[in-house]
């Protein structure tokens, strides 16, 4: 069963991130073709799969969390022109169709990630 999910925490208020924008595309070659768009939930993830297991294709795919625009909007700590604006993340999703999930933790200044389950 293949599918891909994804989530937000926002390390600098110690909660998820609400409202984040964030993109799927999928390498065609030199380009990228659109497959997913979504915003976090108050839990920070997405109301749905960016990627079902049927429309699961093996390839190479970068998830862009438009996070400038989420801590501008949050205000408090974060600066009016945070350093980070669009986190792109690339990776490979394999043939064997398996579960990925890729969520990102941030701050205004830093991120990190990893392949969850």
């Amino acid at each position: 069963m293949g599918g891909l999910t994804t989530h937000v925490l926002d390390t600098t208020r110690g909660r998820p991130a609400a409202g984040v924008v964030i993109e799927l595309e999928r390498r065609q070659g030199e380009t990228w073709q659109a497959v997913a768009r979504a915003v976090t939930n108050a839990d920070g993830r997405c109301d749905a799969p960016l990627l079902s297991a049927e429309g699961f294709v093996a390839g190479v795919y970068q998830l862009l969390f438009h996070v400038g625009a989420y801590f501008r909007e949050a205000g408090g700590s974060a600066e009016a022109s945070p350093f980070l604006d669009v986190v792109p993340i690339r990776f490979a999703l394999a043939a064997d169709g398996g579960h990925y999930h890729v969520p990102l933790v941030v701050t205004p200044w830093s991120y990190s990630t990893y392949r969850g389950s």
